[in-house]
């Protein structure tokens, strides 16, 4: 997990991922992980992830994508608390009460939405709601979801995208 930390800290991304290959990502908040959840779950699972900032919402993304271990910069306490509770390793630099929206005066808006729901599977339609809105101000939408994220059946690995850095001997 060290290099992945490293990896996260010296190229400056939002989240670096293992596995068999490395990839990083760069976009903000949770669209990475839930892209990755509808495009390419079998990337998730038994994936470690270093991540800078991890929620409630991108914690949910996690255990829906069934992610090994998890690194954060900054972790809020319902999201270790969701990490946990699904049996995920975590750890962190810094355990916050909440993640913080970017102007740094109330909660992020995710964390907002997801955070009286006591599953992964009841923040998912929360999640995929807010990232549709989103995304009608996005260059390219997002896809809509797979029938069955939790399957791995999908669309394929884009073997030539998203940061693909090293791969693991």
């Amino acid at each position: 997990m060290q290099d992945l930390i490293d990896l996260l800290h010296r190229l400056d991304c939002s989240c670096v991922l293992r596995n068999g290959n490395i990839h990083t990502y760069a976009q903000r908040g949770v669209a990475d992980l839930y892209e990755l959840l509808l495009r390419h779950p079998q990337l998730l699972r038994g994936a470690e992830i270093a991540d800078k900032v991890v929620g409630k919402g991108a914690a949910a993304l996690m255990v829906l994508g069934g992610v090994r271990e998890v690194y954060a910069d900054v972790l809020s306490e319902p999201a270790c608390g969701m990490l946990r509770g699904a049996g995920v390793p975590v750890s962190c630099a810094l355990l916050v009460p909440a993640i913080r929206n970017r102007a740094g005066d109330g909660w992020c808006p995710v964390e907002t939405l997801c955070r009286d729901k006591a599953t992964a599977e009841e923040c998912l339609p929360l999640i995929r709601e807010f990232m549709e809105r989103r995304s009608s101000s996005l260059p390219h939408p997002l896809p809509p979801p797979l029938p069955d994220y939790k399957s791995g059946t999908g669309r394929g690995v884009d073997r030539h995208g998203h940061g693909k850095i090293a791969e693991n001997e």
